[in-house]
């Protein structure tokens, strides 16, 4: 059975005169899907920041099990009533897969618990993502490392917390460093976050990261799903008494 997939975007850059239109003309969520599309090991839609209830309807979140996310500019126009929604459906075995500037996503804060605050600078750096647990499911088929001669710098302090699992450790040129794949399980729900991705730059082209964002995916399924999220009183079983 594949898997389903909603891939999100805000898409607000690309819809805008300049460099993120030349290099995303259709979205970052449409090339991301055309990706995803090409394995045939998904059944992938998309949704934006602009439709009703930003296209994530109970139908659409009751029909996917693994949610990518991606924002930038606009976090605070996204309902707070929605925000609930995701979290309650990750909570209950959904995967999330949150992408750079997805670190200020409202959902990501609400499911760190943290700020998610982090330095930043854009001046075409080239980043060196080294794998720093090569035996993880995401880590499957990239080597020692990925190179992308250009990429915004996102850098340390990130305020989030400790990674259940560090896949990735990025190095820029100028000599930041960024915890880039962090891996964490939330209820019956698994996250990543993904650090590369600037609206301005060619990333999702890039072969390595379409394989990273594939294993995730995979590695974010659900294994198992609840209907219920409330505290249960449990009877002492007959055999126990």
């Amino acid at each position: 059975m594949k898997i389903k997939v909603t891939v999100w975007n805000e898409y607000r850059d690309e819809r805008k005169e300049g460099e993120a239109k030349k290099v995303y003309p259709d979205g970052i969520h449409m090339a991301i899907k055309s990706f995803l599309d090409a394995t045939g090991e998904f059944e992938v839609r998309t949704a934006t920041l602009d439709e009703p209830e930003h296209g994530l309807t109970d139908e659409v979140l009751d029909n996917t099990d693994v949610l990518i996310w991606w924002g930038h500019i606009a976090h605070h126009e996204v309902r707070d009533d929605i925000v609930e929604k995701v979290y309650e459906r990750v909570l209950k075995g959904m995967g999330i897969i949150v992408l750079h500037s997805g670190h200020g996503a409202k959902i990501f804060k609400k499911l760190m618990g943290t700020s998610s605050a982090l330095r930043w600078r854009e001046a075409d750096d080239n980043e060196r993502l080294w794998v720093t647990d090569p035996s993880h499911p995401i880590a499957e088929g990239i080597g020692d490392y990925i190179e992308l001669d250009g990429e915004e710098m996102y850098g340390e302090f990130f305020d989030i917390p400790t990674p259940d699992a560090l896949v990735f450790i990025g190095w820029f040129k100028g000599g930041k460093v960024f915890r880039s794949g962090c891996c964490y399980n939330r209820g019956y729900g698994k996250v990543f976050y993904f650090q590369p991705g600037h609206e301005t730059y060619p990333t999702y082209y890039n072969k390595d990261i379409q394989k990273v964002i594939i294993n995730a995916v995979k590695w974010a399924r659900p294994i198992k799903k609840t209907d219920s999220l409330l505290t249960r009183n449990e009877k002492v079983p007959p055999e126990a008494k």
